[in-house]
């Protein structure tokens, strides 16, 4: 069975001069093509969306260890066991 990678295409209209010509002069630098560069530019972005709602929920983990620090917990093993004999 042969699988097929799906491309979408995009379309961008009433962009400013200015923002084509910036991204035309950072495709020259990058040594790729206009589309090539803006390809690159919304994964990027993209990417870095994903990693800051990455980041948050690390950082809401951590503040959810320390609330818990120090406190004990019962094994959720005796919990079952316990509640299995009291039926």
């Amino acid at each position: 069975m042969r699988y097929r990678l799906r491309m979408a295409q995009l379309l961008v209209r009433n962009v400013r001069e200015e923002t084509v010509d910036a991204l035309k002069a950072r495709a020259a630098v990058n040594q790729r093509s206009v589309e090539a560069e803006h390809r690159a530019l919304l994964e990027e972005v993209l990417e870095a969306e994903r990693l800051a709602k990455v980041k948050r929920f690390l950082a809401q983990i951590e503040a959810i260890h320390e609330q818990q620090a120090g406190r004990a917990f019962t094994p959720s093993e005796v919990v079952v066991r316990e509640m299995r004999d009291e039926q």
